[in-house]
């Protein structure tokens, strides 16, 4: 039975746990305001997600079954999340290696590609979390290096120009997988499918054009946006320049550290990513009847939070449901700073979010950027507050908004100053959450 809505919303003062670094953050929020959490309600665990991947991969979606989609193949290259992204692929990677041995590829021909776009390498630790301490140490697992051009192949250009490098690793295969999940992406619309190829396995030199202005500003380039984003459309295009073959992507269920599985979705890479858009947006989709007054949101807790540049998403999600000048206040461990050395000396450097915005529009476009872009655009028009303390002082005063030192003073500060019966959405979860306020 559906919820009135004015009974969603709580009136008396409350403890609300958020998603924050591993072991999560539990807050106190002040009387006198109407507060209504939003969160991902009807994503429930599978009850055995080892038998949903199997079940994926023999009924595959618009794609003969994987086994037989690698018969006679002499390779394959698998292209997986960096440690940022929480993808269970010690549940998955052992079905996909199993059909692949099944089907006649030697052990010694399987790559496993690290798709860190322009993150950081895993380390050797990482990788074992990533894969699993077996596959780890039985199978080649290597990182993507978007830097080095010489490791990449050229394979044109798009029909709107962006010239195309994929790691050579991947395209030298004869079959190539993708192995990721579905959830809101702030400028994408859904993560997922297309983006373990670009900009996954992408040259820097691809990346910076599909991160430029030219995508970055489009309105329909934001969360849960798919049908009219170009930036989409445009990854699919280069997807296919790839000859993406087979994708398993999984839908995943709420809690903190390894969130357990909640759909499989496997076969034909644009049909079955579509299936687990559409399932992954009801069951995320919030919506508010008009915009809020403030927001409390967070950066999704461990691994999305080890950086306040991958943290930046719960802010962009948080955007689409506060009011125009509205207050949003972010919570993330950012226990490893603020991100790569790019992005690091952006942030230390721009002192202003409108400068920046306006000095991009014209520049060159240099990495990272975009992420910082991303920001500018929610800054311009909203007040951001912030609670990050695992940011090195030397950011902490260029955020384009206040930063405090304890969840506390940073909860007072977002309510200081909003009217009596002021209304706040608090996001435990951030960007896994796909919120709309209603005009």
């Amino acid at each position: 039975m559906e919820v009135p809505a004015n009974l969603l919303w709580r009136i008396q003062p409350m403890r609300v746990d958020l998603a924050f670094g591993q072991k999560g953050l539990t807050v106190d929020l002040p009387e006198g305001f109407r507060y209504r959490v939003l969160e991902a309600r009807s994503a429930v665990p599978l009850d055995s997600a080892e038998e949903a991947v199997r079940r994926a991969l023999d009924a595959p979606t618009a794609s003969l079954p994987l086994r037989d989609l690698a018969r006679g193949k002499p390779s394959a290259a698998i292209s997986v999340c960096d440690i940022t992204r929480p993808v269970p692929n010690r549940l998955i990677l052992p079905a996909i290696l199993s059909d692949l041995e099944t089907a006649g590829i030697p052990r010694g021909k399987v790559t496993i590609l690290i798709a860190t776009g322009l993150h950081r390498p895993a380390t050797p630790a990482e990788v074992r979390e990533i894969c699993g301490e077996d596959i780890a140490a039985r199978y080649r697992i290597v990182n993507h290096n978007a830097r080095a051009l010489a490791e990449h192949r050229h394979l044109g250009s798009t029909a709107s120009g962006t010239p195309v490098y994929i790691d050579e690793r991947f395209i030298s295969a004869a079959l190539h997988i993708t192995v990721g999940f579905i959830e809101p992406h702030l400028m994408l619309g859904f993560s997922g499918g297309r983006k373990l190829i670009a900009p996954g396995l992408a040259a820097q030199e691809t990346i910076k054009v599909l991160h430029s202005p030219q995508f970055m500003r489009d309105r329909h380039a934001c969360e849960g946006s798919i049908e009219q984003n170009p930036l989409h459309l445009e990854l699919l295009e280069i997807a296919r320049m790839a000859r993406h073959d087979f994708l398993v992507d999984v839908a995943l269920a709420r809690g903190t550290g390894q969130r357990p599985i909640a759909a499989v979705f496997a076969g034909d890479p644009v049909q079955a990513h579509r299936e687990g858009v559409r399932l992954v947006s009801q069951v995320m989709l919030e919506t508010l009847d008009e915009p809020v007054d403030a927001v409390i949101t967070t950066g999704a807790g461990y691994p999305l939070d080890l950086t306040f540049y991958q943290s930046i998403k719960g802010i962009t999600a948080a955007s689409q449901v506060v009011k125009p000048g509205g207050k949003i206040l972010l919570m993330a461990a950012c226990t490893e700073g603020a991100g790569g050395k790019e992005f690091s000396k952006l942030l230390a450097e721009h002192g202003s979010d409108r400068k920046f915005m306006d000095h991009i529009l014209h520049a060159p476009v240099v990495v990272d950027q975009w992420q910082l872009e991303k920001l500018g655009l929610v800054t311009c028009n909203a007040e951001v507050l912030y609670h990050v303390p695992g940011l090195p002082d030397e950011f902490q005063g260029s955020l384009w908004g206040k930063a405090y030192p304890t969840a506390d003073a940073a909860v007072q500060a977002l309510t200081s100053g909003l009217a009596p019966a002021a209304t706040i959405a608090v996001i435990p979860e951030g960007p896994y959450v796909l919120a709309r306020a209603r005009p």
